[in-house]
């Protein structure tokens, strides 16, 4: 098992990053991997969790143990996997989550790519009043002013969609937010993502 990694964060790709350590590039599923885009070219720490299947061992990186230890209590939950769980902490909005938990809020949950009306009752069953410690220490994402900029818009908007069906939003979703999204004109894949994500939850 791995705790964590330090090394060169070598590629961003819409699911994962690629993180260099000792000469061999380690495959991170990430939620959202382009908040980490200011950090292109320079030694990272990613708390990590691999998830060990018959036909695959997956590693999952996260900003700090937080987050992960986030990860981890919803994989728990009955009918979340580590899809699920990626794709719910890839909105970046772990306190409106708890919140949302905290305060029975089902329609807000059955918003997350994977989670129904039965699975987000389940998730507000499991873990009601058991999360409010795990968000007390947590870091700020790793996103700055300074974020890789996209060449072009069409290259920002490719590199948004790839991300958002990689976390399991359908295309009819996509395409609901594809005409604000190009309206707002975003300078960044980060900051255009952070946008998508609210427009999916409607807030």
């Amino acid at each position: 098992m791995y705790e964590y990694l330090i090394g060169k964060l070598t590629h961003i790709a819409p699911t994962y990053l690629v993180i260099e350590v000792n000469q061999i590039g380690y495959r991170v599923l990430a939620p959202n991997p382009f908040k980490y885009a200011s950090k292109q070219d320079q030694e990272i720490k990613l708390y990590v969790e691999q998830v060990v299947r018959e036909d695959a061992h997956t590693l999952y990186g996260f900003n700090d143990q937080e987050e992960k230890a986030l990860f981890l209590t919803l994989n728990k939950v009955s009918g979340i996997g580590p899809k699920s769980a990626l794709s719910i902490l890839a909105a970046d909005d772990h306190q409106g989550l708890v919140q949302a938990i905290e305060s029975g809020d089902s329609n807000y949950l059955t918003k997350f790519p994977g989670v129904g009306k039965k699975t987000a009752q389940q998730i507000i069953l499991d873990l009601k009043g058991k999360l409010g410690d795990l968000l007390d220490h947590s870091e700020p994402s790793p996103t700055t002013a300074d974020t890789m900029v996209a060449g072009t818009n069409t290259q920002l908007m490719t590199e948004v969609t790839e991300a958002l069906a990689g976390l399991g939003y359908s295309q009819r979703e996509i395409k609901r937010i594809e005409k604000p999204l190009a309206q707002a004109q975003c300078q960044t894949t980060q900051e255009a993502l952070s946008l998508a994500f609210k427009l999916l939850l409607n807030k």
